[in-house]
């Protein structure tokens, strides 16, 4: 299979410009004709659906949650890029490109970056108008705070809730359109298959989560935002209710998935604190503008913290290792997250960590409180740190925060070329939910940029190229593919009821990610994840012999709903050890343990693994991979150092 990745020729900073005038347009009056189905409504998907419906396209907008405004966007905290250079510190466009390419670590297409940075100055603009209360200096103008892996401040932000500030405003323009009556909306219905007629996308079969119904719907064009695959290792940032469902399930059907085993872990999370947690709470990574990392210098000071004789006020200055300034003189406590986190887990490794596990370092905010005061502190940050005091139980004005690593967001998914089309003609894949910017490892505040830019101003001009060459005759959900794919959820679901074992859903996701975690977290080894492999697929083999599902299909049923996202995590956790497996080098948030430098740091195998590495599903465990080459015209591929 040939991937054409479909970057336009010419100049780079030319491409997205020229490509918006040479693809073809639908006509308003035509507009009117085609239906589009767009799964999930965070910020790729409710800024899609409302931008699609806005020029005239009929949209359904599918989202499990009661409300749209209940995606998981509304968790991010700490910001959005954008290239103003409002700072006049000399950011511009090409430096966003250039910082974003070199903290994927060399891993990302130069045409999707550069259209992401050229389009991120107007996303500002369209969330100003929508009235996102963006945080203001002093003479009302926007301001800006720096974040990791860039030297210059270009992230806007909302407190530590610009998420929610920025999925609101896409939900009161998707609320527009659902008023308008071009968008219909479909709360608690979860997608659980694709339906594919003719080779194309169709229309997807979904579940009412609250009466069981299994109901068809067709389309012209299925576009799929529904995030990110963290909660494979059931432990993550993510919301518990995150899954990889609807991704998967167009991944059984022909679409490729990308890059599956490119996870970032984020470096300030609040550490596990028990046996029982269902989810992990993150700590912005703005906090590292003004929070200083240290652990204790010696391994016995360490000790005596961890046991509780010693509080971290009573560690004298000289006795402290603040690693991160120590190794990266240039970018200090702003390196990017994957080194900052390889780090914290270093120092821990070595018994130098704190809190009773041993598994967490210091974010000391006493320097900035001292500098600037303790109500600037509070202005800046003060919901998460009323957050971190309801969770841990310490004042963190008066005490360092404790943070580490903790799984937060996916690089890898759904394989798109610049249209952000799969493989799949007529099957879009937007936001975390497709491989395309990120590389392997996701600069901080670049989340929200890329969600926003796909819906608000890339899938409006790309999906109008395809629907202009694609007739706009309706297909019946009576369809025979229709009925085909309706029979294959009811028998899975059937199936999932019928086993009656003795072991519940959550036990089989735990173990999944404890393997996950061990084998294929933060660091790997060939010889783990062949371990990790068998294990993974004799725990598959339990669960579909020993799975209890309580219930029945006919109801709101929480236990069945987990099984059917649980049994996708099985699957996918192999695919993302397999590729693992295959990436003999170490890049970004993929760490292998054979590939680092005399430093530590990973060490990248251009010549060999410069390619995104997309698997073709052939059953369970089964797979066949094809390479995109990636050319780099300008950049110059080098040893990533934020020294």
């Amino acid at each position: 299979m040939k991937l054409d990745s479909k970057i336009p020729a010419g100049p780079l900073a030319e491409k997205w410009t020229k490509h918006k005038f040479n693809v073809k347009l639908v006509n308003p009056a035509n507009k009117r004709k085609y239906d589009v189905i767009v799964v999930g409504t965070g910020l790729a998907g409710a800024s899609a659906a409302a931008s699609l419906a806005e020029l005239g396209y009929n949209v359904k907008s599918f989202c499990f949650q009661d409300s749209p405004r209940r995606a998981h966007s509304i968790a991010a905290q700490g910001g959005i890029n954008a290239a103003k250079n409002y700072q006049n510190d000399g950011d511009s466009v090409f430096r966003l490109f250039y910082d974003t390419i070199k903290g994927g670590d060399y891993r990302s297409r130069e045409g999707n970056v550069h259209r992401l940075a050229e389009v991120s100055v107007n996303i500002i603009d369209q969330c100003v108008a929508q009235g996102v209360p963006f945080a203001r200096d002093y003479g009302g103008l926007l301001a800006n705070r720096s974040f990791g892996g860039a030297q210059v401040s270009r992230t806007f932000y909302a407190k530590g809730q610009t998420g929610q500030q920025l999925l609101l405003g896409a939900y009161s323009a998707l609320s527009r359109q659902v008023a308008n009556g071009k968008v219909k909306m479909y709360p608690r219905t979860e997608m659980l298959d694709l339906v594919m007629v003719d080779g194309k996308a169709r229309g997807i079969v979904a579940r009412n989560l609250i009466t069981g119904e299994i109901e068809s719907h067709s389309a012209h064009a299925v576009l799929l935002c529904t995030g990110g695959y963290g909660n494979v290792f059931f432990l993550s940032t993510n919301a518990m209710g995150s899954n990889v469902t609807a991704a998967w399930r167009a991944h059984r059907k022909g679409a490729l998935f990308a890059n599956p085993c490119f996870t970032q872990i984020h470096p300030t999370c609040i550490p596990v604190h028990g046996d029982f947690q269902s989810k992990l709470t993150l700590m912005s990574e703005s906090l590292r503008n003004d929070g200083r990392v240290w652990v204790p210098k010696d391994k016995a000071t360490a000790e005596k913290v961890r046991k509780g004789q010693v509080k971290p006020a009573d560690i004298a200055e000289a006795d402290r290792d603040y690693y991160l300034e120590r190794k990266y003189p240039s970018f200090g406590n702003l390196v990017p997250r994957d080194v900052a986190s390889r780090n914290a887990k270093d120092v821990c490794d070595d018994g130098k960590g704190v809190g009773s596990t041993g598994l967490a370092v210091y974010l000391d905010f006493a320097d900035a409180i001292k500098r600037d005061g303790e109500d600037t502190i509070r202005a800046k940050y003060g919901n998460l740190f009323d957050m971190y005091e309801q969770i841990v139980g310490e004042n963190p004005y008066k005490t360092p925060m404790m943070i580490y690593p903790a799984v937060h967001y996916t690089m890898g998914g759904l394989w798109v070329d610049y249209n952000l089309q799969t493989n799949v003609p007529g099957l879009y894949a937007l936001g975390e939910a497709n491989f395309s910017d990120h590389g392997a490892n996701r600069l901080g505040a670049s989340a929200l940029m890329q969600g926003l830019a796909d819906g608000y101003f890339v899938i409006p001009y790309t999906l109008g190229d395809y629907l202009a060459q694609n007739p706009a005759d309706k297909i019946s959900t009576d369809h025979p593919a229709f009925k085909e794919a309706e029979t294959g959820v009811k028998s899975q679901i059937e199936k999932l009821l019928s086993i009656n074992g003795k072991k519940p859903v959550d036990q089989f996701h735990k173990e999944l990610g404890h393997i996950m975690w061990d084998y294929c977290g933060m660091s790997r080894t060939a010889e783990g994840l062949k371990k990790a492999k068998k294990m993974v697929q004799e725990l598959r083999d339990e669960f579909w012999k020993d799975v209890k599902v309580v219930g029945t299909s006919d109801e709101l049923n929480m236990s069945l709903e987990k099984a059917n996202r649980v049994a996708d995590f099985l699957e996918l956790g192999e695919l993302m050890i397999d590729d693992a497996l295959n990436r003999n080098e170490s890049c970004g948030g993929h760490f292998r343990e054979e590939y680092q430098t005399e430093e530590g740091e990973a060490k990248r195998d251009d010549e060999n693994y410069s390619y995104v590495a997309a698997w073709e599903y052939n059953g369970p465990g089964k797979a066949t991979l094809h390479k995109e080459d990636l050319v780099f015209e300008n950049v110059k591929l080098t040893q990533r150092s934020y020294k």
